[in-house]
């Protein structure tokens, strides 16, 4: 479970500052569920974390299909002999065969080049997502670049982006995840 010594705390300032008052109990399960997984991480992880999360399944907080499924994009026809389309899927929107057999090659057992609605199951998203995140899998960047252990007052939360998608909507992502670096510190996190 996670680690938070406050979490009504926690959850009463990620409730106003990111979710306009309220959440559904899905998106409180599916919070609780990425905090479970980046319990033993460095709070500007995990804040980035959950702040990519947020963004990327459009603050569901659940393992989400890409909308449109990839329609127009080059990732978005099928692919290898096995005839899938490896859209987003996932926490941090998996794309490409390349990045489903990266993570099937990392952590076997998931079966994701098969059956890539694998990726849509909580926790082998979030493997997706933490491996992805701290090893630098989706753009050979990784949490460290921008929030080095070794040094842990400083971040770089914009350019942090980088980790997953370039900078797409950086300035946006970077804001939720200052949210939720309060958060986790008013919810008393400890790894």
């Amino acid at each position: 479970m996670p680690t938070l010594a406050n979490p009504v705390e926690f959850f009463r300032l990620v409730r106003n500052q990111l979710f306009a008052g309220s959440m559904t109990q899905a998106q409180v399960d599916g919070t609780n569920a990425l905090l479970a997984a980046w319990e033993r991480f460095d709070p500007r992880w995990v804040a980035y974390a959950l702040a990519t999360a947020c963004h990327e399944t459009d603050f569901s907080m659940e393992p989400i299909a890409e909308y449109g499924h990839g329609r127009g994009r080059p990732y978005g026809v099928p692919a290898g002999p096995q005839g899938q389309v490896y859209y987003g899927r996932g926490y941090v929107q998996l794309t490409w065969r390349r990045n489903y057999a990266r993570a099937d090659a990392e952590m076997p057992g998931f079966d994701l080049v098969a059956e890539p609605d694998n990726a849509l199951k909580p926790e082998i998203a979030a493997a997706v997502m933490v491996r992805g995140m701290t090893e630098g899998w989706f753009t050979g960047l990784k949490l460290d670049n921008y929030f080095p252990l070794h040094n842990p007052h400083w971040a770089d939360w914009v350019n942090a982006r980088r980790i997953v998608n370039g900078l797409d909507c950086a300035a946006r992502v970077a804001l939720y995840a200052r949210r939720f670096r309060d958060a986790l510190e008013a919810g008393g996190f400890a790894p």
